[in-house]
């Protein structure tokens, strides 16, 4: 439509249309507007009978600014409840918009609104630990350094796998049912304790263990504790060498190990991402040591309560378990 609103110009013609006597009609014609809109027009600003184009003007730029959409941040309840998840609990802008939409069924609250709340500076108030730091930085992606060429090199050594991740059960490939893991080993401090983690490929659920050493009989037996009273038909693992007990495990556990191609980490992509969401409570460098295990499950609790994206915004605990929560505000 070529609708536009009317101008100063155009209001002081109204006025001398009127000043001379002229119709509705004549005065529309003349400014090639509809006969309502002068009608509405003189209606809606006219005071005791008397036309003003100024004073018609400064009611329609009042009425302009008051008709704007409230911003849905404004609401504290939902602002409150955003910062929450955002800032506390890791959830990402878009987790959040869908897990409210999921179980709400209202998908005003996007993520792109929760993304300008944050360039707006919306959530820096609710910054705790440091006034100076912006709630941006909570964000997961804060832009990340990059291997040069020749950079990666494998100098951990190899040993030999008796199935290639080209093997693996059709099952599996298809996320079709829950208990085929992937697995790796993530490092707090070099040297020092580390977390071996595994990850349903399904409901995304994830199993995490504090490890004395990164060596293939501590990982071996994390491993055994951690599926004893779990399903599992497949382990993917990484390749690295604390896997190399591979073999072992296969014979008490009953299941076969698939290894990716070397150098080809999206190959088991599933328990990379997790890994990277694992890094926001645990950031690279941090003593793995100095966090109790009590203090490590309730992390993990809560990274499995986070909805994704690829499961309808439902939690990898709420798959894994066959159940429904209520998390959305």
């Amino acid at each position: 439509m070529g609708y536009n609103h009317i101008s100063i110009f155009e209001r002081e013609s109204i006025l001398l249309g009127t000043l001379q006597g002229l119709s509705i009609a004549k005065i529309a014609k003349s400014l090639s507007r509809s006969k309502s809109t002068i009608s509405r027009e003189l209606k809606r600003n006219s005071d005791n009978g008397e036309y003003s184009p100024i004073i018609a003007d400064n009611k329609y730029k009042l009425r302009r600014k008051n008709c704007k959409m409230e911003k849905m941040l404004s609401d504290k309840t939902l602002c409150d409840f955003v910062a929450d998840k955002f800032l506390n609990h890791q959830w990402s802008p878009e987790e959040i918009s869908g897990r409210v939409k999921a179980e709400t069924g209202d998908g005003k609250l996007s993520y792109h609104t929760i993304y300008r709340g944050i360039k707006d500076g919306i959530f820096d108030k609710y910054r705790r630990e440091d006034g100076r730091l912006k709630a941006s930085r909570k964000l997961r992606h804060r832009g990340k350094k990059r291997h040069k060429n020749g950079m990666n090199d494998d100098k951990r050594g190899s040993f030999e796998i008796d199935y290639g991740i080209g093997q693996r059960p059709v099952e599996a490939e298809e996320r079709e049912r829950i208990g085929d893991w992937e697995a790796d080993t993530v490092l707090g401090k070099k040297g020092g304790v580390c977390f071996t983690t595994l990850t349903d490929r399904k409901s995304r659920f994830l199993i995490c263990r504090k490890t004395k050493k990164k060596t293939k009989e501590e990982v071996n037996k994390e491993i055994l504790e951690a599926l004893k009273n779990e399903p599992c038909f497949s382990i993917t693992p990484d390749r690295g060498k604390e896997f190399s007990g591979y073999r072992e495990l296969s014979k008490k556990l009953g299941v076969k190990f698939y290894f990716p191609l070397p150098h080809q980490p999206w190959q088991r992509g599933t328990n990379e991402n997790t890994n990277g969401l694992l890094r926001e409570y645990f950031p690279k460098g941090e003593d793995v040591a100095n966090w109790t295990d009590e203090e490590i499950n309730d992390k993990i609790k809560e990274l499995n309560l986070r909805p994704r994206k690829c499961l309808n915004w439902r939690t990898p605990y709420e798959v894994y378990y066959g159940v429904r929560l209520h998390l959305a505000c």
